[in-house]
């Protein structure tokens, strides 16, 4: 009986040792599938499934690199000759439920995991790869497929207790990343920590904790962990890529151009080492979005080749369009934005930025209407676009559409009533009223009193959380006059123009010429019978701005002439 059992394990032990050679290879394809590179990794796979047909080992992870690149079909009929060449091992089993899960059936994945347990109801084995195929998600773009926490959880957690001396760090691992998923990164730091004392040269653990730092904005620290990894690895491309992400949010999207180029730096050293996926170098045409530079985004969104049909070629025509605009490439803006418009059904999927970049592509074809609608959605959904609102609202000024650009005014002020450059937009929206009624007037033509009054109070609240704001007065005394009683006028322009030409600083003098001018004549005109001394010295500065102002000339001269003497009174009257 000794004798047998010495003989069985000898036998096992040889068993062994050829695994432990053919076993090298495949983790070196698991390490490539780590590493995220698929193609490596598919290479290897199928040179293992090739050698060694009736290991069912090679099937699953074959499987999981075509589930990872998106290819369920693929996954599945791989995964079902693994369950045909080895039926004893239910890893292919575990992997038709995953591909099942991906393709939104959960029921058909139960009774594929519900046949893997009965297979091998004590290998904790099988509950780990479950609850990972229940965890296993779709690329973030697509929103069918979500993560079963509840069912993942439960499976990690038996895994756990069945490996009770808590050999194997795949299982922390997992159960990182079942809280990290759900953005749990407290519960998922723990577990995280657990695999380097299991296995020190897991860099999957530690990048993930680099991560979490990043998204609890500790970027200081993320940036730690993230360059500890490369240090100790420097060709596993996902801490760059978790490295290029939290350069990009540390930049806040571009902002701080050093930590943004660092940023595109380590995205692109990422791509190098994997496989340069469509999502990866989609991912990198954002990354040159946010950093601002639209030069470079322009040649690689236009360089991307994408399978026809495949739903990706609306978000390559999205980033073109938004590129061209960026670059001054106008027309082919409007090309790309009107097809990407016309490619995307699901407005649930449409971006503020989108209509931002249609809105402004028509604004500068000439297309004003249809601009302002596409701005005005813009802002609905990001407060922020109100800027592209004031950025139309001046280009229809300029091409003196006024009553246009007054309403486009409004509506920035209704969107970003306290924001950046909001202050301007009150100041626009009374100037271009101003414009508005002036014309009017100057063509003998009725203008909109209620809109002036209007004006008028959005330069009220000017003056009032702004009181330096010198235009903000000497439009109001414009808008003033022109409402004023003109068989019984009031003067209730003077009081601003008086404001505005108190606030004016010397060194602003000579740009404010024109205005000041105007100022001083308004001034003069209203005390020249009230005031003679005040109306003399509003003129004389007046003159003093323009020496060719002949109203402020004659004005002046007129003021300054001797006052011609009574008539006598003729004899017998």
């Amino acid at each position: 009986m000794k004798i047998l059992k010495k003989a069985i394990t000898l036998n096992v032990g040889l068993v062994l040792m050829g695994s432990a050679v053919f076993a090298q290879d495949l983790n070196d394809a698991k390490k490539a599938i780590d590493a995220e590179q698929y193609q490596k990794a598919s290479s290897v796979l199928k040179s293992l499934v090739s050698s060694k047909a009736s290991d069912g080992n090679n099937y699953y992870n074959l499987g999981l690199v075509y589930l990872k690149t998106g290819y369920i079909d693929s996954a599945r009929a791989v995964f079902t000759k693994g369950v045909t060449a080895d039926p004893k091992n239910n890893l292919n089993l575990i992997g038709l439920g995953e591909a099942d899960m991906l393709s939104n059936n959960p029921t058909s994945a139960k009774t594929n995991f519900d046949k893997a347990v009965a297979l091998a109801p004590k290998d904790y084995k099988t509950y780990l790869y479950i609850g990972k195929a229940y965890l296993a998600q779709d690329k973030p773009s697509d929103d069918v497929s979500k993560p079963d926490f509840t069912n993942a959880l439960a499976n990690i957690t038996k895994a756990d207790e069945l490996d009770s001396k808590d050999k194997d760090a795949e299982v922390f691992l997992a159960l990182g990343d079942a809280y990290a998923l759900q953005k749990k990164n407290s519960e998922a730091l723990g577990p995280y920590m657990r695999v380097s004392d299991v296995d020190p040269n897991n860099r999957r653990a530690k990048t993930q904790i680099g991560k979490m730092y990043k998204e609890s904005r500790a970027f200081p620290e993320g940036e730690k962990e993230l360059q500890d990894v490369i240090a100790a690895d420097a060709n596993y491309g996902p801490a760059y890529r978790e490295l290029g992400e939290l350069y990009l949010q540390w930049s806040s999207f571009g902002t701080d151009k050093e930590k943004a180029t660092k940023a595109i730096e380590n995205y692109k050293k990422y791509m190098d080492l994997t496989d340069k996926s469509l999502e990866s170098q989609l991912r990198y045409a954002q990354f040159l979005f946010y950093a601002k530079d639209f030069k470079t985004l322009e040649q690689v969104a236009t360089s991307l080749q994408v399978p026809a049909n495949d739903p990706k070629g609306i978000v390559v025509s999205r980033l073109k369009g938004w590129a061209a605009y960026e670059n001054k490439n106008y027309p082919q803006a409007l090309t790309y934005m009107t097809e990407f418009f016309a490619k995307e059904k699901d407005k649930s999927k449409i971006l503020g930025n989108d209509y931002l970049y249609l809105g402004k592509s028509q604004l500068q074809a000439g297309q004003d209407s249809l601009a302002v609608m596409n701005i005005i959605e813009a802002a609905k959904i990001d407060s922020t676009n109100a800027d592209a609102l004031a950025e139309a609202g001046l280009s229809l000024m300029k091409a003196k559409k006024y009553a246009k650009s007054a309403e486009i005014f409004q509506m920035a002020i209704k969107y970003n009533p306290n924001g950046k450059g909001s202050l301007t937009n009150y100041y626009y929206l009374g100037q271009t009223r101003f414009y508005e009624a002036y014309i009017a007037q100057k063509e003998k033509k009725p203008f909109n009193t209620a809109a002036l009054v209007e004006a008028d109070s959005a330069l009220s609240h000017l003056n009032k959380v702004s009181p330096d704001f010198a235009l903000g007065y000497f439009t109001r005394g414009r808008i003033a006059n022109l409402i004023d009683d003109k068989t019984n006028p009031k003067g209730t322009g003077i009081p601003y123009f008086e404001k505005y030409v108190s606030l004016v600083k010397p060194e602003e003098v000579a740009s404010n010429k024109t205005n000041l001018s105007e100022s001083y004549n308004n001034i003069g005109a209203w005390y020249s019978d009230k005031d003679k001394a005040k109306a003399i010295d509003a003129f004389t500065k007046s003159l003093a701005l323009d020496p060719a102002d002949t109203y402020a000339a004659a004005r002046l001269k007129e003021l300054q002439s001797p006052a011609p003497a009574p008539k006598a009174k003729a004899k017998g009257k």
